[in-house]
């Protein structure tokens, strides 16, 4: 007999299932009926007994159906285990269920006759949701501020990055590059504008290429085909035709005559025929010239046809002396010549000098250059022209007769004197006064000394000559003598002489 738990076992026989048999009845156990416990503490006999076997017996009440706790929908905020113990936890069944254990009872057994536990009913969704998105009033201010501040710095980078791109768009960043240029109707050069002027003489402006390579400008006179140019620019062009090369501004290039020239005074004329259309230069008054006066040049320098430049007039009856290079003298020109400093260059020589009405005023035919070893000079800023009067009487006589004349009063000059003024003498055994010339008329002696001519002081023999050529023959002029101690003042009427 076992009575570690107040219970007494009997097998034996007439008990197959070893069914026990209540011997103690003076407790009972805890999870008996109270009803049960008062009976058999009265006498009576125990209602949950085993029968005997084969006769009809009262049973036990079957224990109640214990369900599992039903799975909670997704979402729901589970309570808290009562015990404090994590949900995840191997809890016992008493405690998962809300039951608890019996107080006298075997702990960790199950108990059928333990009352479930209800279960919760499940919190609804919404009011899940609705209790998730509630915040405290700071975080919903909080975030407020981060959308607004997130949403001006959206705006702004958008507002600057349209303008950033329109201007990279219209700067060509995205397209191919197009730079700004101002257009506008041609406007007609106003008059007395280097441009006017340039417009009106360029179509009458030549070119002119003679043999042996020297080249140089020249300008129409007349409509017949007369063209005017220096002396030393058509030396080349030899034999009986003396013919050169004239190109015009058009480009196109013809075939000219050389009808006659004059070394003394550095000018000839050009004659081209069958060409129309020609463009001849209206001739000024180099006599009305002044100091400051604007001017234009145009020529050929360094065979550069048809350039411009522009400058003033530096001084006027200017004595130069040119050429030098024949043996006998006879290329030397004398001038009194107009000083510009309109850039002149080698080639330039025979161009028009003209005034601010386009005028043509004198013919470039020299510059004074510093000397650089032989090489070939270029300008700076000394240049002289031909009067133009002087070039058109010149001009006339070359194309009426095929030859000039110049002043003379018929007398030689002695060179080697060093003093002031030109004296009159010979090295050689001819006389130094030519007979019955206008010297020898006027009664000028050998070893006077010229001073001045109609008042202009004289410095030398070739300023002497320069001031009688500026005359024509006939033309009277007052010579200033020292003849020793004495001055005197004879009259002159000029000469005439063959180039």
């Amino acid at each position: 007999m076992d009575k570690g738990n107040g219970v007494e076992r009997r097998d034996g026989p007439g008990h197959p299932w070893g069914s026990p048999d209540r011997a103690d009845r003076g407790a009972a156990s805890p999870a008996e009926p109270a009803g049960a416990a008062s009976g058999a503490a009265s006498g009576s006999e125990d209602p949950y007994s085993t029968p005997p076997y084969g006769q009809p017996g009262p049973w036990a009440p079957a224990p109640p159906v214990q369900r599992p706790d039903p799975t909670p929908p997704a979402g729901v905020r589970l309570p808290p285990p009562a015990d404090g113990g994590s949900l995840g936890g191997a809890a016992p069944l008493a405690a998962s269920s809300g039951a608890a254990a019996p107080p006298d009872g075997p702990s960790g057994r199950y108990n059928p006759w333990a009352a479930s536990a209800p279960v919760p009913a499940p919190v609804p969704l919404a009011a899940t949701a609705t209790a998730s998105q509630e915040r405290p009033p700071r975080s919903r201010g909080r975030s407020f501020r981060l959308v607004a501040g997130a949403a001006l710095l959206a705006l702004v980078a958008g507002v600057l990055g349209g303008v950033v791109g329109v201007q990279l768009e219209r700067g060509g960043a995205f397209s191919e590059v197009r730079l700004p240029q101002t257009s506008g109707e041609v406007v007609a050069a106003p008059d007395g504008s280097i441009a006017a002027i340039a417009n009106a003489l360029l179509p009458g402006v030549v070119t002119l290429h003679a043999a042996g390579g020297q080249s140089g400008t020249g300008f129409v006179l007349d409509d017949r085909g007369h063209i005017l140019t220096n002396s030393h620019v058509v030396t080349g062009a030899s034999g009986a035709s003396r013919l050169v090369d004239v190109t015009f501004s058009s480009g196109d290039t013809v075939s000219g005559q050389v009808v006659g020239g004059h070394g003394g005074y550095d000018l000839a004329v050009v004659k081209v025929s069958g060409v129309s259309g020609l463009t001849p230069l209206e001739l000024g008054d180099s006599d009305l010239v002044r100091v400051g006066d604007p001017v234009v040049a145009i020529g050929s320098p360094f065979g550069l046809a048809g350039t411009v430049t522009s400058g003033i007039i530096s001084a006027t009856e200017r004595p130069i002396t040119a050429g030098g290079e024949q043996a006998d003298g006879s290329d030397i020109s004398y001038v009194n010549a107009l000083q510009t400093d309109a850039p002149i260059n080698p080639g330039n020589s025979g161009g028009p000098l003209a005034d601010a009405d386009g005028r043509v005023i004198g013919v470039n035919s020299a510059i004074r250059s510093v000397d650089n070893g032989g090489s070939e000079a270029g300008s700076v800023g000394l240049g002289f022209a031909i009067p133009i009067n002087q070039a058109k009487d010149v001009a006339e006589q070359l194309i009426n007769t095929g030859r000039a004349t110049h002043p003379v009063i018929g007398v030689t000059l002695d060179t080697r004197y060093a003093g002031e003024g030109a004296r009159v003498g010979s090295s050689t055994d001819d006389p130094s006064v030519v007979p019955d010339s206008p010297a020898d008329l006027a009664g000028v002696r050998d070893g006077d000394v010229i001073t001045a001519v109609d008042g202009q002081r004289v410095l030398g023999a070739d300023e002497l000559i320069i001031k009688i050529r500026s005359h024509r023959p006939g033309d009277q002029l007052t010579l200033t003598i020292e003849r020793g101690d004495q001055e005197l003042t004879l009259d002159v009427v000029l000469g005439e002489s063959a180039g």
